[in-house]
């Protein structure tokens, strides 16, 4: 799955995408529109639990779990429209599954703003303006469409007619679509329009160096960041996050002790960019399941509510059709007792069927028979 970076020109978007897949695949120049495609990266996602695993088990190779991350072009205001790269960012951000906006929430003379001076909430609604107006354009047209088909008696056409003449005046107001209260029929139907603003969202508070200590240990204090995250829970129902994009492309480069010492030096415990991509991973709605042996311990993505069966069947097809069983140890347990061998003298492995639904960091070995 793909989380879009979004934001307008010279925010840090492309810097903080190299940040994240440690690259330095993406144009970060200082000047608007220096990204035109989209630069695209496979990220792992940071997971402490693998290493503790492979040391019980000895295992040969460690494989984390992945998503990918898409830097896409500057958006300015009139994109709706067109203007800028508009039309290009529209269509990539469509073909994500969520979006990261990245903020600008520092100063600097020297990088330049398009709208020549920091203020953050304008910013944000600059995006979600021209995105709410795309959606408007896009369900008005299908409103039209439907009224067309309805006078036949289509049924679908009606429930979508019904879902239109409640969506329109809620984007008209400026809200975003993933913020209007569904029944379970209506949100279903909402996913099949595909609408950019029905996207879950995070908000990246790209900080300057000097203030990253503060806003990370207490985002309140920063008038930027505690402006951020009060809009994005108000008005957008989303989570905001602190990084601070120019250090975390100096990191790229260092290896994790060397990082972790200079995080420390700043007075920061943990990478902002580590921190992004779990949350981006928790928007995503995913979560992670874990397998371990000699031969690797791995981390296993499944979307949130699966089931055992289906939580195999991304191991090999085999295991959901074949499925038996799961022998499922909770994480926390199985590193506190040291070994599978004392978690089952102490009847902490438990055997779960199928109507078993997973959780977050179960220890698994499936049973199957083909």
């Amino acid at each position: 799955m793909q989380a879009g970076i979004v934001g307008l020109p010279n925010v840090g978007k492309s810097t903080l995408f190299n940040a994240v897949t440690r690259t330095r695949a993406a144009p970060a120049e200082n000047y608007p529109f220096c990204t035109i495609e989209p630069n695209v990266g496979v990220v792992t996602v940071p997971d402490p639990r693998l290493g503790v695993l492979s040391g019980i088990s000895g295992s040969q190779k460690v494989i984390p779990a992945a998503i990918e991350f898409v830097d896409i072009a500057g958006l300015v205001a009139g994109a709706s429209q067109g203007e800028g790269l508009g039309n290009q960012f529209l269509a990539n951000i469509r073909e994500v599954d969520a979006i990261v906006h990245v903020v600008r929430c520092f100063d600097s003379e020297d990088i330049h703003h398009v709208s020549g001076s920091i203020d953050p909430l304008r910013d944000i609604e600059v995006i979600n303006t021209e995105l709410v107006l795309a959606d408007y354009a896009s369900c008005s047209k299908r409103l039209e469409k439907n009224q067309r088909k309805a006078k036949g008696g289509d049924k679908e056409a009606i429930a979508e007619i019904a879902l239109l003449e409640k969506l329109l005046p809620h984007l008209d107001d400026g809200r975003p679509a993933i913020t209007m209260s569904l029944n379970d029929d209506e949100a279903k139907l909402l996913r099949s329009f595909f609408l950019l603003t029905s996207k879950p969202t995070l908000f990246a508070c790209n900080v300057s160096e000097s203030e990253l200590a503060v806003a990370t240990t207490d985002p309140d204090r920063h008038a930027h960041v505690g402006a951020v995250r009060a809009h994005a829970r108000e008005l957008h129902q989303a989570g905001a996050v602190v990084i601070c994009a120019a250090i975390e492309s100096e990191l790229v480069d260092l290896d994790d002790a060397e990082a972790g010492e200079y995080l420390q030096s700043l007075g920061v415990a943990d990478s902002g960019v580590s921190q992004l991509i779990r949350a981006v991973y928790d928007l995503l709605g995913l979560q992670t399941y874990l397998t371990t042996g000699e031969k690797e311990t791995r981390a296993w993505t499944i979307r949130k509510g699966w089931k055992a069966p289906q939580a195999a069947g991304v191991i090999h097809t085999d295991f959901e059709r074949g499925f038996i069983a799961a022998e499922v140890v909770d994480f926390e347990l199985l590193s506190e007792l040291g070994s599978f061998a004392k978690a089952r003298e102490a009847g902490k492995l438990r055997i779960e069927g199928k109507e078993y639904v997973m959780r977050e960091g179960d220890v698994v070995e499936f049973r199957f028979n083909v």
